[in-house]
């Protein structure tokens, strides 16, 4: 019995080609071109106005104009039409760049024929004399010292960049582990500044202060964003403290910084049944009665708290500073 092995081969494809090129109308009707060239310059056109619209809104626009939309409301009317001027100015230039590619544009059809990307054997050959050629010319093959010293100068000039960090500002140093908070600094209300007595606190309410300032003192945003801090009242028995911990608080009141110990952000919300301060960023839960320790969320550590005392006029003013830096972890502390 015979096989016919020609029975199982399989035949070549034919090569398909490509389908006729069809031509655009504006091709090959002037009028349907000039139709097209026009559009796109209104798309263009309506972009510009767009751009006015932006421009007008941002230097002339008061900002507090409120206009009514059915949706949305009482909306500020310069937000509005800044939003509204970028937008049309953005999407009708693209709109218009789109236009002008599908009908205007250059429509033909090219053939790229695919190629092997390695150079031939005689140009690499030819590459590598050309480049030991030079080196032996250069004397880098037998003259050590200028090979030891371009490398030093080559590493060090990769180094010279690390120097443009210092255009990002002075080294806060200790900065991050200072506040303005001093022995016998009295707590004054924010907003308001005005000094506070234990008295001026009833059980379950809570105040945010700062530190006075000496007369003449400005008072610094960076300085805010350290300096906030929390005061809350409770009855004295519901604490669970140390004794050392008891001893900063004041007939009930106790005070914590303001500064979330995970990311900064401010500890705002404040739960009088449970005696929990929340975080409302990441609702890290801090117990008043057990020194802010955190009960839930991604905090590492309890809130600080400042020491309080009275003055001889009976105003609440700080023991002693924080004893420990405020806010998140930087690199110079862990964050257990």
């Amino acid at each position: 019995m015979t096989t016919d092995n020609h029975s199982k081969e399989i035949a070549p494809l034919s090569d398909p080609g490509i389908p006729e090129h069809v031509h655009r109308r504006t091709d090959t009707d002037p009028k349907a071109a000039k139709k097209a060239e026009r559009q796109v310059a209104i798309l263009f056109s309506i972009s510009a106005i767009g751009t006015i619209l932006f421009v007008y809104s941002y230097t002339f626009m008061s900002g507090d104009i409120f206009v009514f939309l059915p949706v949305m409301g009482s909306t500020n009317a310069k937000q509005l039409f800044l939003g509204l001027g970028m937008a049309i100015s953005l999407f009708f230039i693209g709109l218009g760049a789109v236009h002008w590619a599908k009908m205007l544009m250059p429509d033909n059809e090219i053939i790229a024929h695919r190629h092997e990307f390695r150079s031939e054997e005689s140009d690499r050959e030819d590459f590598v004399k050309t480049v030991k050629a030079g080196a032996e010319a250069a004397g880098l093959g037998r003259r050590s010292l200028i090979k030891r010293s371009l490398g030093a100068a080559l590493g060090l000039v990769g180094l010279t960049p690390l120097l443009l960090l210092r255009d990002l500002g002075p080294l806060p140093k200790d900065d991050f582990t200072k506040t303005s908070w001093k022995a016998g600094t009295r707590l004054v209300t924010d907003p308001g500044n005005r000094p506070i007595k234990p008295s001026d606190l009833e059980v379950g309410a809570v105040a945010q202060v700062l530190p006075e300032l000496q007369p003449g003192e400005l008072r610094k945003l960076e300085n805010i964003g350290k300096d906030a801090v929390l005061l809350i009242r409770i009855r004295p028995e519901e604490f669970q403290l140390d004794a050392e911990r008891l001893s900063w608080t004041h007939e009930g009141i106790i005070a914590f910084s303001k500064i979330c110990s995970h990311m900064g952000c401010a500890v705002a919300l404040y739960e009088q049944q449970t005696k929990h301060l929340l975080c409302p960023c990441h609702q890290s839960t801090f117990d008043v009665t057990r020194a802010a320790k955190v009960i839930f969320g991604p905090s590492a550590r309890p809130l600080p708290q400042l020491a309080l005392m009275i003055d001889a006029d009976g105003y609440l003013v700080a023991k002693q500073p924080f004893t420990e830096p405020v806010g998140p972890s930087f690199w110079e502390r862990d964050s257990a």
